[in-house]
Parts: C-alpha cells; sequence; structure tokens
C-alpha cells in the first residue's frame, strides 16, 4: 500500500505544481488547488512513511519523480522547452531513482 500512497503523492504534487502556472496567469481561486494538492500530496507522502517505506527512499523517488513529471507535462500542456540535455537529466533522474531503490532493497 506504501507505494499506491506514494504514486498518489507524486501525482497530486505535479498537479498542484503545474496549477502553480494557471496561479500565475489567471485567477487566484487557482492557488486553492495548488494548497489542496500540495497538503494531499504531503499527507500521501507521510501514510507511504507509515507504511514502512524508508525516508530516503520515499522522498528520493517523490522528488525526482516530481522534477520528471513536470517537465515532461509542462512540455505537453504549456509547450516549455525540452531540451536534449534536458531529456539527459531526466535520464539521471530515472538512473538515481533506481540506485536509490536498490540500495534501499534488503
Amino acid at each position: 500500500m506504501g507505494w499506491a500512497y506514494l504514486a498518489g503523492a507524486i501525482l497530486l504534487e505535479v498537479a498542484a505544481t503545474l496549477s502553480l502556472r494557471a496561479a500565475a496567469t489567471a485567477r487566484n481561486a487557482w492557488y486553492v488547488v495548488v494548497l489542496g494538492g500540495y497538503v494531499a500530496a504531503f499527507v500521501l507522502l507521510s501514510l507511504a512513511l507509515a507504511e514502512g517505506m524508508g525516508l530516503g527512499v520515499a522522498y528520493g523517488i517523490w522528488a525526482a519523480a516530481g522534477v520528471a513529471l513536470t517537465a515532461l507535462a509542462s512540455r505537453l500542456l504549456f509547450k516549455e522547452p525540452l531540451t536534449l540535455l534536458m531529456s539527459g537529466g531526466i535520464a539521471l533522474i530515472v538512473g538515481g531513482v533506481l540506485l536509490i531503490e536498490l540500495g534501499g532493497a534488503h
């Protein structure tokens, strides 16, 4: 169940971060979505930790996946640049998350 909580935390954090773009360019009502998304993401992250997931593993995956997914989603939704160098950075993030997970396995 910890992995499901972590996946939910990642998706909510990405949605909240993407909503910042709308909040910055549209109505202030988007800040409610931003705040709610971040609060819910932290609650789910804490539930993943309560299920026994290690802090280093959970936070590392949460942060890295959030960065990578936000970069990809902002390319699709907002037509922001996604260069070859940025794509290489995302590949390094994926590799880093894999190493964290492998290092945390017993």
